[in-house]
């Protein structure tokens, strides 16, 4: 994926295909690559898939927060010359594109989340991650998935160097308490963007009863599970991820 990341501007991203433009969030530990499946599957069904690099530790200190990152992807969006945007995101990525949605409705023709925080307080992982330990962090990586052994060797070494890098951990810790605040419950009633929900029903990161939740919450929205799955249902289960997202995209027309 890093070789086909373009660089205009501020902005350092991914743009594959052509048509209806579906542009995708990534997490806080996240990489681009984490959403591999889907850039691979849907250019080819009409769609211009967008990953912009979100400057999670390019932001100065005190303007690393949730509603600073909604806006860099304004500033995307309008860069590119996009309207009636899709947005797909996970875990920190999809309270990204929920934000966004708010702040920006008219941008944004449908919303695609998995993960995402947003409702939950401890969704960006509790406590402060163990620097130095590398098997806490492996643990905690693999935590993150059904089957631990999709947290790779490469996942757990990007992990372990975020979090020894101090200025990394801090900006990490910024972002995980942003989140927190800006609790989206009382918001979601009064969005009316479509939104495709997909849930892992082993999530531990942001359990079931939080998809619900968002299920509740937003007035035009359906919900998919995927059996056997965790946090993030796109890297774990591609294929059925996609089928759920491109029947959906189908049945709405989008």
């Amino acid at each position: 994926m890093e070789d086909h990341i373009i660089e205009e501007g501020k902005y350092r991203y991914i743009e594959i295909g052509e048509g209806t433009p579906m542009i995708i969030l990534h997490g806080l530990m996240g990489g681009l690559s984490n959403f591999q499946g889907v850039t691979d599957y849907f250019p080819s069904k009409g769609y211009k898939v967008l990953i912009p690099e979100l400057p999670i530790y390019d932001m100065p200190m005190l303007k690393t927060t949730v509603k600073n990152f909604a806006k860099f992807l304004e500033d995307f969006i309008e860069f590119k010359g996009l309207k009636d945007v899709i947005l797909l995101g996970n875990s920190l990525g999809g309270h990204i594109g929920l934000l966004h949605t708010k702040m920006f409705p008219k941008m944004v023709k449908a919303l695609v989340i998995t993960g995402s925080s947003g409702l939950y307080e401890s969704a960006m992982g509790d406590g402060y991650p163990k620097r130095g330990d590398y098997e806490f962090i492996k643990k905690k990586a693999q935590d993150v998935f059904y089957d631990p052994e999709v947290a790779t060797k490469e996942i757990v070494d990007e992990v372990f160097a975020t979090v020894n890098d101090r200025m990394k951990l801090v900006k990490t810790l910024a972002i995980a308490k942003s989140a927190i605040r800006h609790n989206m419950s009382k918001d979601l009633p009064h969005m009316h963007t479509p939104t495709c929900i997909i849930w892992g029903e082993n999530d531990t990161v942001t359990p079931p009863n939080v998809a619900k939740e968002f299920h509740e919450l937003l007035p035009d929205s359906d919900l998919f599970w995927i059996p056997k799955c965790g946090h993030a249902p796109m890297m774990e289960h591609p294929e059925e991820f996609n089928a759920i997202l491109e029947a959906w995209l189908a049945k709405r027309n989008f």
